[in-house]
Parts: C-alpha cells; sequence; structure tokens
C-alpha cells in the first residue's frame, strides 16, 4: 500500500507541476508537441474506458485504488493537453495517416478491450493489469517520441511526467501479477 501511495503522489506532483490551471502562455510548439497531444488525448480516453471496467468487477482493493487514480491522472491530463491543443487552434485529433511516420497510433484493439470485458470473474483482474501495462507502456512509448522531437517545454515536462508515471504504475502492477491469487 506504501508503494501505491506513492504512485499517487508522484502523479498528483506531475499534475500540479505540468502547469495544470495556469493561464500563462506557452512558448512555440511544433509539430512533433502538437501530434504528441493528439495522440495522447485519444490514448488517454482509452485509458479512461479500460479501468471504468475495474469499478463494477471482482478487484482487489490496491488494483481498484490504482484503476481510479490512473483514471483521474488521465483525466486531467486531457483536460489540459485539449486546453493547450485549443490554445494552439491545434484540431485535438490527426489525420490517422499522420501517425504512419512512426509507426502509427499505439492502442489496445478492440479484441482485447472486448476480452476484458468478457473475462470470467476468475480471471478479470489479471487480464485487467495485463491491458493496463501494455496500454501504460504505449504511453511511455509516446512520451519518448515527444522527448526526441519535441520543443515545446510544457509538453516536454508532461511526456517526462508521463514517462516516469507510468513506468512506476507497470513496475507496481508487475508485482500486483506477481501476488495475486491464483485464477479458481
Amino acid at each position: 500500500m506504501r508503494r501505491y501511495v506513492a504512485l499517487v503522489a508522484l502523479a498528483t506532483t506531475a499534475l500540479l507541476s505540468s502547469g495544470c490551471g495556469t493561464d500563462q502562455p506557452e512558448p512555440a510548439v511544433n509539430a512533433s508537441d502538437v501530434m504528441f497531444l493528439q495522440m495522447m488525448v485519444a490514448h488517454n480516453r482509452q485509458g479512461l474506458d479500460i479501468t471504468k471496467l475495474a469499478e463494477a468487477r471482482e478487484v482487489r482493493p490496491e488494483v481498484r485504488t490504482l484503476a481510479a487514480a490512473i483514471a483521474a491522472t488521465q483525466d486531467t491530463e486531457v483536460q489540459t493537453m485539449i486546453r493547450w491543443l485549443r490554445d494552439w487552434d491545434q484540431p485535438l485529433t490527426a489525420n490517422p495517416d499522420d501517425h504512419h511516420a512512426h509507426g502509427g497510433m499505439p492502442q489496445t484493439t478492440k479484441s482485447e478491450l472486448a476480452r476484458l470485458r468478457d473475462a470470467k470473474p476468475s480471471d478479470f483482474e489479471r487480464r485487467l493489469l495485463n491491458t493496463l501495462i501494455a496500454h501504460q507502456d504505449d504511453g511511455v512509448q509516446l512520451a519518448r517520441y515527444e522527448k526526441g522531437g519535441g520543443t515545446n517545454p510544457g509538453t516536454l515536462d508532461l511526456a517526462t511526467k508521463i514517462d516516469t508515471s507510468r513506468t512506476a504504475q507497470i513496475k507496481y502492477m508487475l508485482e500486483l501479477l506477481d501476488t495475486s491469487p491464483p485464477n479458481t
């Protein structure tokens, strides 16, 4: 539980120090900054759909709390990223063909989400954790893409915080998988 509290504190610190809620104008942006935000908005919205599945299913309290914390963080990030895109007069979404240059938009597939939704109660938590691990790793990869080509200090800072927090969450979820009760 202490590790979870540390993860929540890390996510909260990341949000507070990323400029969420400030009215200061951001410096100039480049195409990488815009693409990162557009992709992360879609990515985080999908993360919200995944974590919502944990609300009504049987999972350990620490898994439920982690899913709620991920949802709260990603919802706040979505609001911030949308505000930035609007402030920069940029579309909230990009043409899907724009993603081909860097390998496409990483995302959890519809079939993976269906398998999670339809999972038996005894298998749901393990599937949820595995889905979230893969999903959060996609977020890490998007953040690293931004760190390699972005120029805007706000988006670079957000990308660094996403990389750090999602990497810590993945490590914690792997530990949860190691201590999960066997399927019945």
